[in-house]
């Protein structure tokens, strides 16, 4: 098959090949003296950050596994099955950066070294979301029908990867990357953005194949939009709290509106009753 009759999955696939990046070569104890020089509440934000990141990757590494069993075709067994591996690959960033970065800057400020895992990272909202997510997924192995393949593609592509993701992504580059006037963060950000790249390649499979429910299996648009609102309360309360108090970044206002665009740009890429041949953007 020649890349020009590929289908979308295999684009991705290989889109992810070749663009490949190793989270074990990225020099992340750049980042210790400014995380030291940070106010104690700016450095408890960032810590919040990190550790919700870590967390969110480790439980949509575990809960794509349902995906993968259901799933057939070449195409998206083979997108999905790296789709898996780059997930564990940013686990694995966020657990680096908190080893050593996150802690080394807690020993120089002579804090008690804390644990990403600790409870005091994590909200209610937040288990919230990714409680109805894993329960989302999961559904699949018990029933494999285009209904609750729509659910699993709005709670864990559309909404968790591509709104509240999304969200913490521009949290990050907006505030500490080169082009800003926040303290600089190379490490987090070089990290971050090679995670928001797969996660692009992520959200557009999910996207894609919402629409190809919406089309060709009988799928209302109104299951996906009352997904998706269902899911809004939850997801905005955690963008919320990812606003910056305390640094020269996108406070949670501008976080909110960030996140209520990506949500709404999301909905309006997929087809509807009055445009039916919409195609999903890669």
């Amino acid at each position: 098959m020649t890349a020009e009759n590929e289908d979308r999955a295999m684009r991705y696939f290989r889109h992810a090949v070749v663009n490949h990046w190793n989270p074990y070569e990225l020099d992340l104890a750049a980042d210790i003296d400014t995380l030291t020089g940070l106010s104690r509440r700016a450095f408890t934000q960032v810590r919040a950050l990190v550790a919700m990141f870590g967390a969110g990757e480790e439980n949509v590494t575990e809960e794509l596994t349902s995906l993968a069993a259901i799933i057939d075709g070449e195409s998206d067994q083979r997108f999905v099955a790296n789709h898996m591996y780059e997930e564990a690959k940013h686990a694995a960033f966020f657990d680096r950066y908190w080893s050593l970065a996150i802690e080394p800057a807690e020993i120089a400020r002579e804090m008690d070294p804390t644990l990403p895992t600790a409870d005091r990272w994590f909200s209610e909202p937040y288990e919230s979301v990714f409680d109805r997510t894993a329960r989302a997924m999961r559904r699949l192995l018990d029933a494999d029908t285009p209904a609750n393949r729509a659910r699993a593609y709005c709670h864990y592509h559309l909404t968790v990867e591509g709104v509240l993701g999304q969200t913490g992504f521009h949290a990050i580059e907006a505030t500490f990357g080169p082009r800003t006037d926040g303290p600089s963060l190379s490490g987090l950000v070089e990290g971050t953005t090679a995670v928001r790249r797969d996660e692009g390649r992520h959200v557009g499979y999910g996207m894609d194949r919402l629409a190809d429910l919406l089309r060709n299996e009988d799928i209302d648009r109104s299951l996906i939009e009352a997904t998706v609102a269902d899911l809004a309360d939850p997801v905005d309360a955690v963008v919320e709290t990812m606003g910056w108090k305390h640094l020269p970044g996108p406070d949670s206002e501008d976080l909110s509106a960030f996140a209520g665009q990506q949500r709404r740009d999301r909905l309006q890429q997929l087809p509807d009753g009055n445009d039916p041949e919409r195609t999903v953007g890669e």
